[in-house]
């Protein structure tokens, strides 16, 4: 099993509370094109970045932690690559060199970083399965684009009780 984890510097470019006036929940332009502006959330190092404490066993069980979004000038949604979609996490790389072919993902937030590790899972060749009832969305709009993409692209969706046996 490997896990994601964002992991901002306080002065991400993403957060809100970094462009004086701006609201969380808007758009800006940055250099590689729209960016949301959230609020400060997962700072290195910071209660708020840790692992749910009743998800412990299972991060003890992870083969890896990518982490990701600590560059202060690129927010990272896709568990593969930063929001420039440029800049690989690795991910890719490690599941090549352990002979995966299908990635099941879960987690926050179904409409984006689930959304983006999704899809750029199968732009990098892997079968992509995305546990529906395991994460969130954080509005019914963008969960309903999200799996709008999903569906034309072929991410498959499952839920939870798929793998209790």
């Amino acid at each position: 099993m490997v896990l994601t984890q964002d992991w901002h510097t306080p002065d991400q470019i993403s957060f809100a509370s970094n462009h004086p006036g701006a609201a969380p929940f808007t758009e800006i332009e940055v250099a590689y094109g729209r960016q949301m502006l959230w609020p400060d959330h997962c700072i290195q190092g910071s209660p708020g970045a840790d692992f749910h404490p009743d998800a412990a066993p299972t991060v003890q069980k992870a083969l890896a932690v990518i982490r990701k979004g600590y560059n202060p000038a690129v927010d990272s949604y896709s568990g593969f690559f930063e929001n420039d979609h440029r800049t690989p996490t690795g991910l890719a790389g490690l599941l090549r060199d352990l002979r995966v072919t299908r990635v099941f993902l879960c987690g926050l937030a179904f409409d984006y970083c689930v959304r983006f590790t999704a899809e750029d899972a199968v732009r990098e060749g892997f079968e992509a399965v995305v546990i529906s009832d395991a994460s969130r969305a954080i509005t019914p709009q963008t969960e309903a684009t999200a799996r709008d993409s999903f569906r034309a692209i072929g991410v498959a969706e499952v839920g939870a009780a798929a793998f209790l046996g």
